[in-house]
């Protein structure tokens, strides 16, 4: 049984922020943070900023890719926040990241250099025994790549350069299985099928790949339905929805401060504080990822206290409507996945293609990242560099 890591070579391990302050679920917090560390000086900025080996307001560093934030020390900083991206924090959880490479200790410069408007990443969830929920997440959003359990996993972009250019899958992959189901296997079959059959393992995610076309041919088109709804209109889609009549909406307002959710699988009501929203189907309440209820992370993140003092303990001081929106969008996506979960627990490979000649174990090259761009890249004070 072949290994992800075979199937799609190049991976990065997860981003490393160094400083929790860099990511928030609203951007307005993250740009009234930045100001307050640009405005701070000698000890208290340093203080401020969350000084690491990596990184100090005094480290020389280069741009992010398809960024303009500044390459000056930032100790010099005087300029705006540079506009905050949105991002994809671990499973099914969107927020916004400062996008500065002088506040990122580790920021992965080649996932950024790859991700556009055709780019997917495929995101392993991490390893935790005997827990439910998928091995695997896809997203059109850039990720972290931390699982909810805290897990490092690995993102592995779909292709190798912008543009949809160069597939990241083992070569001669696509051919060779086109040979065994007799048509063509495309890249966004190969991933599809990917995001419904894999399957998590203490060695990392394991992939089986049928032999028999008709069991591929239900995985991919269940496959593709799961990236659908996942994606969330993004490449052209659209935003999943469930039927009328199952529609989550809300029938009591969120209160300003909520300090707690709570779930009623008889009335299929989620509760916050005095907030209601519903109906709420069991299948979404219930959605795991290794091992973490996802909805109750998702609340846990957004109220959870911060130290005084702190760049993190600048945030909204009421619950902002968009979490309410964010919130009933992200109901719909474990629900709608939750349905399909029978589905996917149902696809049975009997039997597995044993040998692909020449395309295991994939070339040394295939594992890393593309090393040529077509462009400059601003290195650390605004000399340019070539990649």
């Amino acid at each position: 049984m072949p290994m992800l890591d075979e199937l799609m070579p190049w991976g990065t391990a997860p981003l490393r922020l160094g400083r929790p302050w860099v990511m928030a679920p609203d951007a307005a917090s993250l740009k009234a943070r930045w100001d307050a560390v640009v405005r701070a000086q000698g000890v208290e900025q340093d203080a401020l900023f969350g000084c690491t080996r990596a990184r100090t307001p005094r480290s020389a560093v280069s741009q992010l890719p398809g960024q303009s934030s500044g390459t000056a020390r930032f100790v010099r900083e005087h300029g705006p926040c540079p506009a905050p991206v949105r991002v994809c924090h671990g499973a099914f959880d969107e927020q916004w990241l400062i996008p500065d490479h002088r506040l990122i200790d580790v920021a992965r410069p080649e996932l950024w250099r790859v991700a556009d408007e055709r780019q997917l990443f495929v995101v392993e969830q991490g390893w935790v025994a005997q827990s439910a929920g998928p091995a695997v997440g896809v997203c059109a959003l850039l990720p972290d790549g931390r699982s909810p359990a805290g897990r490092p996993g690995r993102i592995r972009p779909l292709f190798r350069r912008p543009g949809g250019v160069e597939p990241n899958l083992a070569p001669g992959l696509l051919s060779a299985l086109g040979s065994r189901y007799g048509h063509e296997v495309d890249v966004d079959e190969m991933v599809a099928w990917i995001v419904a059959a894999a399957e998590p393992s203490a060695a990392g995610c394991v992939v089986p790949l049928p032999a028999d076309p008709d069991v591929w041919r239900s995985g991919v088109e269940l496959g593709r339905e799961m990236t659908r709804i996942q994606l969330r209109g993004a490449r052209g889609g659209e935003r999943p929805r469930l039927p009328g009549g199952r529609r989550p909406y809300v029938r009591a307002a969120v209160p300003a401060r909520p300090d707690a959710i709570a779930y009623d699988a008889e009335e299929e009501v989620l509760s916050l504080g005095d907030g209601r929203i519903s109906p709420v189907p069991a299948e979404a309440w219930d959605f795991h990822v290794a091992g973490v209820r996802v909805l109750e992370l998702w609340f846990e993140r957004r109220t959870a206290a911060a130290e005084p003092g702190t760049l993190e303990a600048i945030r909204p001081a009421v619950w902002p409507q968009e979490w309410t929106s964010d919130l009933l969008e992200l109901i719909t996506v474990l629900a709608l996945l939750g349905e399909l979960r029978s589905r996917q627990d149902e696809l049975k490979v009997e039997e597995e293609i044993t040998e692909l000649p020449g395309v295991f174990p994939p070339p040394a090259a295939a594992r890393r990242p593309a090393s040529v761009l077509d462009h400059h890249e601003e290195g650390p004070e605004g000399q340019f560099a070539l990649v």
